[in-house]
Formats: structure tokens, sequence, C-alpha cells
């Protein structure tokens, strides 16, 4: 067989029908081999990801970076314990699914095999009261994955199935990216859930295991994003409902080899360093930066491109400080607005406790709760992160991370971490008898709200300047991805639309399918319905 041109017979994982978005068509140009120098601004997923995907096409990249590790949000760095050893703190758990492709392709360049990687055999969801949910032994592929897990979950029972929308359940099928996102405006999460009339229980584990997740309220959170998720992790994708973890910190097992690899290819990195502005200058584009947290001894690095993958917060502070960056028509000032726009989602918290003593053996790594206050999951370290594993081995204790999302404003901390506390005691009580050896307690508002805005509202990739690009989860991307992997494909998307206008090739993106994968079935199926409420109104009147 020959393959098509755009449709690689290489596949990223087992889903046959995953895929392959090409990158844009070069740009006819006359100074292709010319140098150029791109500066990255931030060392998170995306911008890594952005330099990686620049650097590979001989471009040169310096990448800047607040923080002392990369990584961003997805960074660790470590701790000193009371006895003197050394642990590591992070900002919690990240699950790496299968369906990240574009990630999973920035992190075959150092680990091909991805055995820095380990699966686990669950994430289990508690319920306060009794009733747990499992993802263990499903199906790879629709519809059969949904139908084992419905049919194996306490959260549907035939009272409760009895009374879902099957018109508002074949929505979740239904779908058409882009055109479903636009769909959806002014649409919350909630209201989705509203609309299908899932039982009580089911509603919690879709708001648990998604909603919550993107630390949000589901009032607040975008239903497009919610249906986006339910087609990536479940209706759209034959990877599987599990996911793999790195092996150890994040820092040694992930962004310290792809440094070194970067380092390779001629990337300068920069951390401890905070960009002010992005100027335009007569020739070049000019990015001011100084040491994190200081004003004085501020750097000028020229560039010819700037990729800004920053989280909402440093996103607004660099476009708002930056003057005309953007242009100074009403293109460039309606843009600025946009960006301005971008908000941050609730408050949330992160407690690692170091413990005198182990819990049950068959505890999960990872749980998700329901019906405990402020405590959304739980996980158990040394169960999937070497570091753990050895102080774990070591002290015959265990290392247990708490998680609250979406923490109402004003929360008092002294108060939550009480009452997290004792939720952990009630989930796991064993715990209610050990001390706590060591503590690391982190709270953040950092992340984006994808609220209920139009989507053609948020911001993309690409800008009205055709040298300053965006990447990040904060970015619209016209896919269905959510969390790291929209920060990895945000970031290929950058490099490539860069390369792009300078006439190089670029790598293009993988996703899941794009629509329903039983074609038109659903959308014929809710005429059908809509066709026999109609009938039966005009009956009845």
């Amino acid at each position: 067989m020959i393959a098509r041109p755009g449709r690689p017979r290489w596949r990223p994982g087992l889903d046959s029908r995953a895929v392959f978005h090409p990158p844009p068509a070069p740009a006819e140009v006359t100074d292709v081999g010319a140098d150029r120098r791109v500066v990255v601004v931030g060392g998170g997923i995306a911008g890594l990801t952005a330099a990686l995907g620049l650097a590979e096409r001989g471009v040169g990249v310096t990448v800047v970076e607040r923080a002392d590790q990369l990584g961003g949000r997805v960074r660790s760095w470590p701790v000193t314990l009371p006895d003197g050893g050394q642990a590591q703190m992070s900002r919690g758990f990240h699950a790496f699914f299968r369906q990240y492709y574009n990630l999973r392709a920035v992190l075959r360049r150092t680990d091909p095999t991805l055995a820095r990687l380990r699966p686990l055999a669950d994430y289990p969801l508690v319920r306060h009261g009794g009733g747990a949910d499992s993802f263990a032994r499903i199906p790879r592929t629709p519809p059969w994955n949904l139908a084992a897990f419905v049919a194996r979950s306490p959260s549907f029972d035939l009272a409760g199935l009895a009374a879902v929308d099957v018109d508002a359940a074949l929505g979740l099928l239904d779908v058409d990216f882009p055109s479903t996102f636009s769909l959806l405006d002014g649409v919350s999460a909630a209201e989705v859930l509203d609309r299908l009339r899932f039982p009580e229980q089911a509603r919690h584990l879709a708001l648990e295991v998604f909603a919550r997740s993107f630390f949000a309220d589901p009032r607040d959170f975008s239903g497009a994003e919610l249906v986006a998720m339910f087609h990536m992790y479940f209706v759209g994708s034959a990877e599987g409902l599990l996911f793999d973890v790195p092996r150890d910190d994040y820092d040694s097992t992930l962004w310290r080899p792809l440094a070194g690899h970067l380092s390779r290819l001629g990337v300068t990195v920069l951390t401890g360093r905070e960009v002010a502005s992005v100027a335009r200058g007569p020739d070049r584009l000019v990015v001011t930066h100084c040491a994190a947290g200081e004003d004085a001894g501020s750097t000028a690095l020229p560039a010819d491109g700037v990729v800004l993958a920053l989280d909402p917060i440093g996103l607004r502070a660099v476009v708002g400080s930056s003057g005309t960056l953007g242009g100074g028509d009403a293109a460039g000032e309606a843009w600025r607005a946009r960006v301005a726009g971008v908000r941050s989602a609730p408050a949330f918290a992160v407690w690692r406790l170091w413990l005198s003593g182990r819990v049950a053996a068959h505890r999960a790594p990872f749980l998700g709760t329901s019906g405990y206050g402020p405590l959304d999951n739980v996980s158990v370290l040394e169960k999937f992160e070497d570091h753990a594993t050895r102080w774990s081995d070591e002290h015959d204790g265990s290392v247990v991370e708490l998680h609250a999302y979406a923490l109402p404003e004003g929360t008092e901390e002294g108060l939550l971490r009480k009452t997290l506390l004792t939720e952990l005691h009630r989930v796991y009580p064993e715990t209610s008898d050990l001390e706590v050896v060591h503590e690391e307690w982190l709270l953040e508002r950092d992340c984006v709200l994808v609220g209920l805005e139009p989507w053609l509202s948020r911001p993309g990739v690409r800008t009205p300047d055709p040298s300053v690009v965006l990447a990040g989860d904060t970015v619209r991307c016209d896919l269905p991805v959510a969390l790291m992997e929209r920060a990895a494909t945000t970031g290929w998307m950058a490099a490539d639309q860069l390369l792009a206008s300078w006439g190089h090739a670029g790598h293009g993106v993988w996703s899941v399918p794009m629509g329903s994968r039983f074609g038109p079935v659903p959308r014929l199926a809710r005429r059908g319905i809509r066709a026999y409420r109609s009938a039966a109104e005009r009956r009845s009147s």
C-alpha cells in the first residue's frame, strides 16, 4: 500500500483511527538558510516542546524560565527532611494518558520506548457513603469501553439509566471538532450534565474525574471542554482508559534528560530568569529579562521570533507590559484585550506528608474521592515514584499526597489543612494512628479557567504579529486535547507556525478522531428521537 502524503503509516499508539494534522505549508521565502534566533518564554511542557521543534529544524533557541527547574507546572524540586535526608516535592500528581500523542513524542526524544513511564493498573474513585468505580479491565475500543464501564459501575443502576436523556447522551457521540466547541458557547459543564439527567452518583463521577481536574467549579467550567474530554478519553479514542506515570520525580525522569538533549541541539536554557517585556525593535524583537523577583540587572535578547509559553498570570503580565506587542492597529488592540481577558482558575492545594508508618498494602497508588469535603484525591507515592519507595523502605513509612481543587474564595489555610487531614483519616483509617514526620504544603492559583466565554474569544497559537506565537494549555486549540497534551500540542504548533513563515518544514501533530467514531449514526438517531418526541407532543395536544 502506498502511503498518501500527509497521512503517515506509522501510528503513535494503538488506535488505528488516530489523526495526523500536517504542519502549515512552508512559505516561499528567499532566505531559508538564514540564521534565525527564537526566544521561548517559559520552560514548561509547551515551551520545551516549542524549543525542541525549532531546534530540530536548525533554529537557534534560548529558553527563559522563571523557576530554577524546568517543567513548569509539572516540575519537581528537592527538599530536605528533618533528619537531613533529601526528598522531592512537586505540584502534584499528573496522569500521562496513552492518548497524549504529542507529549509522548517529546518524551520519546530521550526515552524511545517510554521505559521511564510505568503503567498504573487502575485509578479507582470512592464516594462517601459507599460505592466505588474502577477503570481496570475495561475494553479499549468504543462503544465497548463505555458499555462495560456502565455495566460494572454502581453509579448506573437500572432506574438511573432509564432516566438518562438518550438524545443528550447521543450528543456526546455526535461531535465534530472544532465546531462543537462553539456550539456549546455559554453552556457550563454542570448544565451539560443536567441535560443528560445522569444518576446523581454518575454525575459526581463525571464531575470528579473531569471538571474538578481542571481546577474549576462545574458551574464555571466550559461544557464544550467537558464534552471534548468525554470524547478524548472515552468515546472518541481506542487507547483505553488507563494511564502511565513517571517512575521517579519529574526532574530526574523527564526534564533533566530533555534539557541535555536540547543542549546537544544547541538550545540555551536560562533558569531563574523572568521576562519583563517583549518589544518590537527596528529590525528584530527584543526580549528583556532579569533575575526572578528582581527589577535590576535586566538583559536584552534580540530575537527573530518569540514563543510565549506561559501560565495565565505570566501571559497577562508579559503582554500587558509589552506596549503594542501584536501591533498598534485595531487587530493588535483586540488581541491584547483577549489576552487580558484570560482568567485564572480557583486556587488548589497540594499537601505531601511523610508518615511514620505505612498505609495498608492494598491501597491504590492514586485514588479519586467524592463527598469527602475538599479532598479530591489521595496519592501513595511509594507505589510509583522510586525516591518515595526508597524512603518508605528505609523508614517503614509512607509518602502520601492530598489534593484539593477549585477552592472557594477566602478559604482559610489552617482550617483547610485540618479538614483535609480529617478526611484522609476517613478514607484511609489506618493513617489516623500515624505521625507526620515531614510535610510540604503548596497553595497555587496559576491554572487557566476555561469558562463560559465564547470559544473563539480565547487567544490561539497565532497572533497578529507573525513573529510572535503562543503555546500552553491556556491557548485555544482546534483539536480535542487538554491539560498536558494541549500544552505539548500547542508547543509543536507554535514551532511549526514560525518554521513555516521562514520556509522550513514543520512537524505536525496527532489527535484522537475529530468526530464521531460511528459516522452519521448518532446524528441520525438524534433526529429520529426528536421526530418521535415532536409527533408524540402533537398527538397529546
